[in-house]
């Protein structure tokens, strides 16, 4: 964990107020670090099983589709697919734990045995995902939701993913402000981070997201592709998700809302040049193979 800091800095992000508790979750042996376990690139499968998600919200009508699209996602080559049950689209409004439970569960318990991450905030959830065989929980509150997520993760041993969000889903894009927005969202991941570490957290385990699209303008989300390097260098592997966003659908001046997949695997392979190990993304294939030649080229050569 990096001590370095870029100033003082306002945080604009809300505390989220917790909603569950839970119970201790078994833990898990899995004595490899985040790195190990994911090299650089990975690729991430967004599985939404969800109505209202922006882009494959109500795309399976049963959690046979959904199984068999998180199968095809890793058939092409997806390190891991992130099953969620509730949406964060802008303006989304919230599920109860149940209802998040009734979504995701039965799907992976299709999944079991295969890699995936839970995309939760709730302890309980994150729980029942574990025990299902998630390796990872995926948490776009950086545990400020729920306190006791901490502790789920660290009883577990399971990777965690820390995201940066000013507001909340129904509130974030209602005019986001920043002074510095890279300083600010390292200094507020730093801090996450630091957090998470002192709750229990193996540090090996976390990785740190800059939340593209989570509160922030069209050039703010570029600005931090663009500088990047500065998240990076606060020592954790960064993930991106930058695959449909609707800043890339400006910037190529396309009419709706979602962005297009070659726009989504040309930002991807940006953030890739500048330090970015894990990529969620929709269109698994497309990523995997332009990933793998920035990789090919970086490297300086075919083999691994």
């Amino acid at each position: 964990m990096s001590d370095s800091k870029s100033g003082t800095v306002t945080l604009r992000c809300r505390p989220f107020e917790s909603d569950t508790r839970v119970g201790p979750v078994t833990v898990r042996a899995m004595g490899d670090t985040f790195a190990d376990r994911w090299p650089r690139p990975s690729v991430m499968g967004v599985l939404n099983v969800t109505p209202d998600s922006f882009s494959d919200g109500g795309a399976y009508g049963s959690v046979a589709e959904a199984a068999e699209a998180a199968r095809r996602m890793l058939a092409d080559g997806a390190a891991l697919v992130d099953v969620g049950g509730e949406s964060t689209r802008p303006g989304a409004g919230r599920v109860t734990p149940e209802e998040e439970l009734r979504r995701v569960a039965p799907v992976l318990e299709a999944l079991a045995g295969l890699p995936v991450s839970i995309d939760t905030s709730r302890a309980v959830v994150a729980a029942r995902a574990i025990e299902l065989g998630a390796v990872m929980v995926n948490d776009v509150s950086a545990l400020r939701r729920d306190p006791e997520l901490a502790a789920v993760v660290a009883a577990a041993g399971v990777d965690l993913c820390l995201m940066h969000m000013q507001g909340d889903p129904r509130t974030m894009q209602i005019e986001p402000r920043y002074e510095d927005v890279v300083g600010e969202v390292a200094s507020f991941l730093e801090e996450r981070l630091e957090s998470a570490v002192v709750a229990g957290v193996d540090e090996g385990r976390i990785c740190l997201d800059p939340g593209i699209g989570f509160g922030k303008t069209p050039d703010q989300n570029l600005e931090l592709v663009r500088r990047l390097d500065r998240i990076v260098a606060i020592g954790r592997p960064v993930l991106v998700g930058l695959s449909r966003k609707s800043t890339l659908a400006r910037v190529v001046g396309a009419p709706g809302p979602v962005g297009s997949e070659p726009a989504s695997v040309g930002a991807a392979v940006a953030a890739f040049e500048r330090g970015a190990t894990m990529f969620r993304v929709h269109g698994v294939r497309l990523h995997v193979e332009a990933l793998a030649a920035a990789a090919a080229i970086e490297r300086g050569s075919v083999a691994p």
